[in-house]
């Protein structure tokens, strides 16, 4: 069978083409490279480079390839830059969606895997987040995501679409040396160019009502995220049922301080991260519980802190120039 994964050039996306095929599912990718990174994607798969906004462009790579289901992942995904370019925001995670399941519904592929994200629940009041959890994103990007879960829930009630969205916090690490994170709004590469330019990685606050008084937050290997999305994509295709929304989730969470400890032990770098005032918003903890997706998806915490700190760091060092920073 054959899986379409929309954005599979980028970060996490190109992870999960891995992870397809050491499952023995053949993927084809679209991605407009506007973040990802051509040389991400295996050469024995196939690539079109292209939007997803250009609805005869996926069709046709829908009907090429024989596409049996989708893992969509493409979109604006900066939660901070979204609310300067909400108009973007909203084209390429809300119109570039509906054009790809109009795309999809044309041509009878009747298999989605939503990459959502926690920005759903905003700044949710308990420190355990559930899918209960009531939602209230407070961003273009997680409004975004959460009209994505409704665009694919409305559609499954007036055709044969059968899907499920998978949400989760802050992805790190690396699967390969040859895959690092893109992103130049992420913590892990924020911390680590400023290490390779001498600087002195910083803290926001550190009197929170944590054991260590920094944030404490959910952090996931970007393996274990790819094979959420590759085992949901399985019980789709074996006509099993799946819950409409799924957190992938640590349950125990990390502190940031924690991260700055493994940082400095891993690299060999000494440094005491500088301490500034706190940022308007941030909670004080924020940790999703994965009981669900560990019942339905295999999900787990196959990673340690360590593993995740050492190879995004080995990623970092092998990408050179090519990193972001």
């Amino acid at each position: 069978m054959t899986w379409l994964v929309t954005g599979g050039a980028g970060y996490i996306g190109s992870h999960v083409v891995h992870a397809l095929l050491e499952a023995d599912i053949d993927p084809v990718v679209i991605d407009d490279l506007s973040s990802g990174v051509e040389s991400f994607v295996p050469e024995r798969v196939p690539f079109v480079r292209g939007t997803l906004l250009d609805g005869a462009l996926v069709e046709q790579t829908l009907r090429d390839h024989d596409v049996e289901g989708v893992i969509h992942l493409a979109g604006f995904k900066y939660a901070g830059v979204s609310v300067q370019r909400p108009l973007h925001t909203y084209t390429q995670n809300i119109t570039a969606t509906v054009t790809l399941l109009q795309a999809m519904e044309t041509v009878g592929v009747d298999k989605i895997v939503f990459s959502s994200s926690a920005a759903t629940y905003g700044t949710p009041d308990v420190d355990m987040v559930t899918e209960d959890t009531p939602t209230s994103p407070e961003s273009p990007y997680g409004e975004t995501k959460l009209v994505g879960e409704w665009l694919l829930r409305d559609a499954a009630r007036a055709q044969d679409l059968r899907h499920t969205s998978l949400r989760y916090f802050n992805v790190v690490g690396s699967g390969s040396p040859d895959l690092f994170d893109t992103s130049p709004h992420n913590l892990f590469p924020i911390v680590f160019d400023m290490l390779y330019r001498g600087e002195t990685p910083r803290i926001n606050g550190d009197d929170y009502p944590t054991p260590d008084g920094t944030c404490v937050r959910d952090y996931l290997h970007v393996s274990d995220l790819a094979l959420a999305h590759v085992e949901a994509a399985r019980v789709l295709a074996a006509g099993g049922s799946l819950e409409p929304v799924y957190n992938l989730g640590s349950g125990e969470g990390v502190s940031v301080r924690q991260i700055m400890d493994a940082i400095r032990e891993v690299t060999g770098i000494h440094f005491e991260p500088e301490v500034r005032e706190r940022r308007a918003g941030d909670p004080a903890r924020i940790v999703a519980n994965g009981d669900k997706a560990g019942r339905d998806l295999g999900w787990q915490m196959r990673h340690t802190l360590r593993d995740m700190v050492e190879s995004a760091w080995q990623a970092r060092k092998a990408a050179g120039d090519r990193y972001p920073g």
